[in-house]
This record gives C-alpha cells, structure tokens and sequence, in this order.
C-alpha cells in the first residue's frame, strides 16, 4: 500500500471510532492506540490542556518505565518545551521536538528505563481558534519524523479536535435540557403540590377555629403543622431546582437561600469576575449543601460566605461557628452529603478541604481553576 493510501485508511479508520464518540476520555485513549497501532509507532501520550496553562494526562500508550514513575508523576506534574510552546502560543502544526525535556528529566533522576525513547513529534489538538491540548507520539531510537508522518498526524489532530468540540456542545445541551426540566418539574410542583400543601394548611386552620372539642383542636393544629413542615420543605426543594436570584449572581441566589433557611449570612466578596456556568453551578450546588447543614447540625443561625475571584482561579469559603464535629484531615468524608460535595468540586477540576472542631464551628474552602 502506499504511503497516500496508508495515511487514507488510518484517517478513515480514526474518523469512524471518532464519529461514534461520547466521551472524551475514553475516546482519546482508543484513538491513541488505534493511531500507533496503524503507524507502527510504539509509544504516545495526549495532554489536554486547559485555559489556565494547566495540563492533564488524558491518555497514554506503551509509556516506558521511566515515565511511569510513582504513579505517572513525571507525566502529570510539571512543564515542557511542547506544553510550554502550547501555552506560549508558538505551536501551531505538527512539528519535531528535538528532545523530549520529560525523558531528559527521568533520566537525570534515574527513575528508570526509558527504552530508547529521547525524541517525540508533536501536533495541538484544535478545531478552528479553539485549542484543546497536544498529542504526541514517539518510537525507540526515532529522533526525526518525514513530513508525510506530520502531515498524518496533523490530521488526525484536527480530527480529533472536531470530536472534542462536537463531544462538548453535545454535553452542552444536555445540560441545557437538564436544566429546563428542572425548571418544568419547579413550576409543575409549584402550581400543584405546594398549592394543595397550602391549601392544607388553611383547611386545617379553620377547622381549629371551628370546633369546641379541645381533641379534634389538637388534631387539626397537628395536621397544619404538618402541612406547614411539608410546605416549607416543598419550598426548599422547588428552591433547588430552580434557585431563585442566581441570575442576580451566586452571592445573591446564596443569600437569598439562607433567608429562606431563616439563617444569617454575612457574605463576603473579593474581587470581580465572571464565572464559567459549570463552575457557577457546582458552587452554587455546594453553598446548598452547606447551608442545608448548618440549618440542620449546626446549632446557629449565622453563617459566613466568602467569595474570591483570583486571576485564574475562584475560592469559596463557607462557615459557621457553631458546634462543629471532631475531624481530622485525610479521613473519610463524615457524611453523605460533604462527600457530594467533595466529588462535585473535583469533578470540576477543583479541591474541596474540611476544618471542623467541636465547639468551634466548621469551614469548607473549595478551590476551581477556570
């Protein structure tokens, strides 16, 4: 076969595992591997690499030893000539990378075996203006690749890039039907079961104004209470899904819950920015959840929030000074809930910490990187 049928067939072979793509990760890594694979290349890695400078080991293939180093460290932390061309702007095709300045490192370090691998080509991964991160492919004793091999390899970026792109909007208006069905459900639970809840509630009240009988007065005074209790918690819930104020900002949708709650919020903000919906969303969530505790455990009404927007980064602080429970960092996650808020936060990049002390409140700080 020749070279122009061969490069043919590998993109009509990436492009069909590509169309059929739904998730990014796993994705990647079958690509990767169909990639080398139908080259006769050994060795490859994807990074994908986020506004902020930040990369991520997203797949990888036949890495030598070297690099696998204590759990991939060598890959996932610090920088490199393609990572640092990526993010400098000066990367715009496939290209040689005259050494590769991660081999060089585990080499220095004697982490171990590097299988002969020094060199790697490089190509970023986009589609249009938008950049996503860089794949790059490598073989023993291979210090340079042809130009037909670039060509291949730009190619297949490209299409790798449209697949991410198009994976992105797909998961885009998913979210966005989730979120209108949230605000259907609201409104449907609204005109219906809260209206009968409160209707309850008044029907109760005046068959309590009604009788003499001191037993059936006790028996309606419980059952309003009841469908007070039932209201209050419809409210919450309708709250939930479609949060009032949170187009006002999160501050204002945070606070405006806590009145609901009947609780204090003393809020804070440092900064100005504006935040990504995701990253809105999965604060928003954990302030939720937060609030929700302080109501139910905390023994107080008063609760500090604290919002700082950073360069590239936004921190949320919440806590209270209430009676706060014995916790030490690097055990498990007490509850439920906290643990939720552990996975939301870093489902999204970010980090979630936990301080608490009997008798002295708790503090959750989260972190995300935008």
């Amino acid at each position: 076969m020749g070279a122009s049928a061969n490069r043919l067939n590998v993109l009509k072979n990436i492009a069909e595992l590509l169309n059929e793509a739904t998730d990014i990760q796993v994705t990647l890594q079958e690509v990767l591997k169909k990639l080398l694979t139908l080259t006769g290349l050994s060795t490859g890695w994807i990074f994908l690499i986020k506004k902020n400078g930040k990369h991520k080991l997203a797949a990888y293939e036949n890495l030598p030893p070297a690099l696998q180093y204590n759990q991939l460290s060598p890959m996932c932390k610090g920088g490199c000539w393609c990572v640092n061309k990526f993010n400098n702007g000066t990367l715009h095709k496939a290209s040689n990378i005259i050494e590769c300045q991660r081999i060089e490192n585990v080499t220095k370090q004697e982490f171990g075996e590097t299988c002969g691998i020094t060199h790697h080509a490089t190509v970023p991964l986009h589609v249009g203006n938008e950049r996503f991160g860089l794949i790059n492919v490598a073989s023993p004793n291979k210090t340079f690749f042809t130009e037909e091999e670039l060509a291949l390899l730009e190619a297949t970026a490209h299409q790798i890039g449209a697949a991410i792109k198009r994976i992105q909007l797909t998961k885009k208006e998913q979210e966005m039907a989730l979120r209108e069905e949230r605000n259907r459900l609201a409104r449907d639970l609204h005109d219906s079961v809260n209206q009968l809840l409160f209707s309850m509630t008044l029907t109760a009240r005046g068959g309590k104004e009604m009788t003499e009988d001191q037993e059936v007065k006790e028996t309606f005074q419980y059952i309003q209470e009841l469908a007070q209790q039932a209201l209050s918690e419809m409210r919450a819930l309708i709250w939930q899904l479609k949060p009032i104020g949170l187009e006002e900002g999160l501050m204002k949708a945070i606070t405006s819950y806590g009145e609901m709650l009947n609780l204090h919020v003393r809020e804070k903000i440092i900064g100005i920015g504006n935040l990504p919906s995701h990253v809105e969303e999965v604060l928003w969530r954990v302030s939720q959840e937060a609030l929700n505790n302080c109501k139910k455990h905390a023994g107080t009404n008063e609760i500090w929030v604290k919002i700082e927007h950073l360069k590239r980064e936004v921190v949320l602080s919440i806590k209270d000074k209430g009676c706060g429970f014995t916790f030490q960092e690097n055990n498990m996650i007490p509850t439920l809930g906290l643990s939720n808020m552990k996975t939301r936060v870093e489902s999204a990049g970010g980090t979630f910490s936990l301080v608490s002390k009997p008798n002295y409140g708790t503090e959750i700080q989260v972190k995300i990187p935008f």
